[in-house]
């Protein structure tokens, strides 16, 4: 009986330790109200400070869209990826994670290859502008990652993607 005393109260003070904070009251979201214990915006610097990757992801843009079923860049995207080459030029430290997303129609298979196909064409239109591809990896997400799920042209606009993740 004793032993199970001893027992029951370890796990007591066990589960009440792992329920201390000790973030000292910030509980479940950042300082600044934000969700998860993720990197911060902080962390990413000042969006005008043109060496930040802040500054890379709202100034210069850290995607491009494309069109249904394809991999083929749009002059839109073009432009933004010309911006993307430009800024790597100037910050040769950072390395890219380039990664290929589709909308949610279409199978797995189909949508993994297509987005690694769309990740492949921003590499090679990056690497055509004078960024080392020692610099680039990519990565195909399919549907698997949707910005925004629904069964509308809205959502499938959105979700038919490449994303430049810019990182040290």
């Amino acid at each position: 009986m004793r032993l199970f005393s001893i027992t029951t109260l370890l796990v007591a003070t066990l589960a009440l330790a792992a329920c201390t904070n000790p973030r000292g009251g910030v509980g479940d979201f950042g300082p600044d109200g934000g969700a998860g214990a993720g990197i911060g915006t902080t962390a990413l610097g000042d969006p005008n400070d043109p060496g930040s990757i802040a500054h890379f992801n709202q100034r210069i843009g850290d995607r491009v869209l494309f069109v249904t079923d394809s991999s083929e860049l749009t002059p839109e995207a073009q432009n933004v990826l010309r911006a993307q080459a430009a800024w790597l030029a100037t910050n040769t430290r950072h390395q890219v994670l380039i990664e290929g997303h589709a909308d949610e129609r279409g199978t797995r298979e189909y949508n993994v290859a297509l987005g690694a196909r769309r990740a492949a064409t921003i590499e090679r239109f990056l690497v055509a502008q004078g960024v080392a591809s020692s610099r680039i990896r990519t990565v195909s997400y399919g549907k698997e990652r949707p910005v925004e799920a629904c069964p509308a042209a809205r959502c499938w606009d959105q979700n038919r993607r490449g994303v430049t993740v810019v990182s040290l």
